[in-house]
């Protein structure tokens, strides 16, 4: 798998992907919106794959949306129809946070992995996925504040079921940068590690934890948190006795008891 904005590397069932425009902060154009998207969609189908891991090359995790990107849509006043004007720059606005939830929908654990810059966008980002972790240096802003706009690809929707929302509505209405230590202090990430090279081992490890359990299990649970996350507590333990029944009585399920009682490390296949 060979891309143009991204570097990925797949190996002992764990993906690791980086943005990789350094050379720009790792901002996105369009043309790595679009490629981020394809990337999680392929990485939900792989079997080869059981965890990810998001990072950024160079200094910066990631700068959010390159500025030449949100320039283009002046196009859009070129439009004689106000209506059709107004049509495109919402899908537009539903293209770009489509990209985002297909963090969600890769059935993978995705872990981002920080340092340097997490800005607008960015933050949209890690706001998707399932856990977060950062170097000491690391610092976060919801920037969309201070360049007249309302952040719109998921932050607003998203952080608040992960921060107090004081402190959420805080960091909204002034996009302050919020430091690696503070972050964790708050529950915006897990873990701070004193260097990248720490955080990335530390990761990388609890990656390797995570592709080491049932892969059915890991992605049903995936699936049911986020589920709670959108619903009410009957509703959520509605859904997860139809999951179970459905899926319980599995090849994981045998293997893993089979390797209690003989006391090893269970090994589960993909079928």
């Amino acid at each position: 798998m060979s891309y143009t904005f991204f570097d990925l590397t797949i190996e002992d069932q764990l993906a690791q992907l980086a943005f990789n425009r350094p050379e720009k902060a790792n901002s996105l154009h369009l043309p790595a919106w679009e490629e981020m998207r394809q990337i999680f969609e392929e990485l939900d189908e792989r079997q080869d794959v059981r965890a990810v891991v998001l990072s950024g090359a160079g200094k910066h995790f990631c700068a959010g949306i390159d500025l030449q990107t949100l320039m283009s849509i002046q196009q859009l006043n070129a439009l004689k129809c106000e209506g059709r004007k107004r049509e495109k720059l919402r899908q537009f606005i539903l293209n770009l946070q489509d990209t985002i939830t297909s963090i969600e929908r890769c059935r993978k654990p995705v872990m981002a992995a920080i340092h340097g810059a997490c800005l607008g966008g960015g933050v949209d980002i890690i706001s998707a996925c399932d856990m977060r972790y950062c170097t000491a240096d690391a610092y976060f802003a919801i920037k969309e504040i201070d360049l007249g706009l309302v952040a719109d690809l998921g932050t607003m929707q998203r952080l608040p079921t992960i921060l107090n929302p004081g402190r959420m509505a805080e960091l909204a209405y002034t996009g302050r940068k919020v430091y690696g230590e503070e972050a964790a202090r708050i529950g915006l990430v897990n873990t701070v590690f004193e260097s990248r090279e720490k955080m990335m081992e530390g990761v990388g490890e609890i990656a390797k934890a995570i592709a080491a359990k049932s892969p059915l299990c890991i992605r049903g649970t995936k699936e049911m948190l986020l589920y709670k996350r959108d619903h009410p507590v009957g509703d959520s333990l509605n859904y997860m006795a139809a999951w179970n029944a459905a899926m319980l009585f599995s090849t994981d399920l045998l293997e893993a008891f089979q390797a209690n009682m003989q006391k090893r490390a269970p090994v589960f296949v993909e079928e």
